[in-house]
């Protein structure tokens, strides 16, 4: 990541070019979710995870011997396609390869990876970009490759790997069946809105935010998101056992309230100690809320359908493509603190939804359709 911008910029192109260099990749994974999805649900999760890594790798290489602008726009956002797929297929591989008193840990785990990655990842491709702008690219796709490698030829098990037949009981759930359980939908918002807030506010004006507003530096801006990161990843196990054991509502009630809290604080921040209190609450909040979606997702279909898991990613998606433009433009027209506070008023109505989420841990995918909020029941 830190080396994409500034290999941009040697091309001698404006920010906004760069700015569609780092939108590019996320626009292919939305428009390409329904294909990987498919693909997952035709070839299975091995051949489409391995097969998706594969493509990144070959991209990856290619834009980093790219010889111009466009080449390297094009190359960035052909890896999309191949991102997409192995997310999907690997989403599938750990709603389908756990039961429901485990998918929150499953869940927990998978997103303490990304955590692990996304700090360690660009501290190395920092260090390596010194060496030089192009090696970050090179690294990259080698790991990629070794990823690849070790799907194909590990990634086995009964419930995982095989392409799903129809007509058996190992059946895809359609999007329609899915788009018709209360779970579903609410859990496509808490994507949505989830994204919003924990990748649009620090993708786009966050950083400036603090530099400008808060008179500090961006060095303050490191340690709120790795303080943040690290409050997260350390709460996410617990996280996801309160999950399986007290149920994906009341964990999605718990994150969604401590979240709005430190949006709040963020919003009416006035030194960096408000910044980096934020953020810690925004991390613990986060590690409930972050993995709830994903567990309903498993939850209702028991993992089985690569489109109805291709739309949830794609509702996640959405949220990091229009969330940095939407906050980004507020924050022109009118304020910093007017976008915090545009993004906690839309937060509301995952404080509403939570409370209206029906309880899918051990309930069986077709009685969800039947299933009504707890409010209504009480």
């Amino acid at each position: 990541m830190p080396a994409i911008p500034v290999f941009a910029k040697s091309f001698g192109v404006n920010n906004a070019a760069i700015g569609l260099m780092v939108s590019a990749f996320a626009i292919t994974r939305f428009a390409s979710g329904l294909i990987s999805g498919t693909l997952v649900d035709k070839f299975g999760e091995r051949t489409v995870f391995s097969t998706g890594v594969f493509m990144v790798s070959l991209f990856t290489f290619l834009a980093g011997v790219a010889q111009n602008y466009e080449q390297l726009l094009f190359f960035r956002a052909a890896g999309g396609l191949g991102s997409s797929m192995f997310s999907v297929a690997a989403s599938s591989v750990i709603l389908r390869s756990v039961s429901d008193d485990q998918r929150g840990q499953a869940q927990s785990v998978y997103q303490g990876s990304f955590i692990v990655g996304g700090m360690a990842g660009p501290a190395i491709g920092g260090l390596l970009s010194v060496i030089s702008l192009r090696a970050p690219f090179f690294v990259y796709s080698i790991l990629l490759l070794c990823s690849g490698i070790v799907a194909l030829f590990f990634l086995k098990g009964d419930s995982i790997g095989a392409k799903v037949k129809n007509g058996s009981a190992e059946s895809a759930t359609t999007i329609r069946e899915a788009l018709a359980m209360p779970p579903y939908r609410i859990a496509l918002v808490l994507a949505f809105v989830g994204t919003w807030v924990f990748f649009g506010m620090r993708a786009s004006i966050l950083p400036v935010f603090v530099t400008e507003e808060l008179n500090s530096t961006t060095a303050v801006v490191g340690y709120g998101f790795a303080i943040s990161a690290i409050v997260q990843g350390a709460i996410l196990l617990k996280a996801g056992r309160f999950s399986d054991a007290k149920g994906r509502r009341a964990a999605s009630i718990i994150g969604a309230n401590i979240v709005f809290v430190g949006i709040l604080v963020l919003t009416f921040a006035v030194n960096a100690w408000m910044f980096l209190l934020s953020m810690i609450i925004l991390g613990f909040g986060g590690a409930f809320l972050s993995t709830t979606p994903a567990s309903i997702v498993g939850d209702i279909i028991k993992g089985k359908g690569g489109k109805v898991i291709a739309i949830f990613q794609m509702a996640g998606d959405a949220g990091m493509i229009f969330g940095p433009i939407i906050i980004g433009w507020i924050s022109d027209v009118y304020s910093y603190r007017t976008a915090f506070g545009a993004s906690a008023v839309i937060f509301t109505v995952v404080l509403v939804l939570v409370y209206r989420i029906p309880e899918t841990r051990n309930v069986e995918g077709p009685q969800v359709h039947n299933l009504k909020p707890l409010d209504e029941d009480l």
